[in-house]
């Protein structure tokens, strides 16, 4: 079922698994004028860490461009940011 407030399309529960380890334990709500951002590799390295997970390399990737495609982050440089809905 779709949230209807988050108007982003639904992803497997995987991958929101993986962006609220990311949320969690990577970004950094101090830089950026308050925008929650993470370096990439620095998020491929959490995901691949993360033992809730237990994820492949490739599917560290995967779940990452997934969430760069469906709007949860947005790429600046090297670096991800979280994308926050508006409401």
């Amino acid at each position: 079922m779709t949230d209807i407030i988050d108007p982003r399309p639904p992803l497997p529960e995987w991958i929101l698994d993986a962006y609220d380890v990311i949320c969690a334990h990577g970004t950094d709500p101090g830089n950026h004028e308050g925008a929650q951002s993470v370096p990439r590799e620095q998020a491929r390295e959490i995901l691949l860490s993360a033992d809730e997970l237990a994820l492949e390399p490739g599917d560290a990737d995967h779940a990452l461009t997934r969430l760069l495609e469906r709007g949860y982050f947005y790429a600046v440089d090297d670096e991800l940011r979280v994308t926050t809905p508006e409401h």
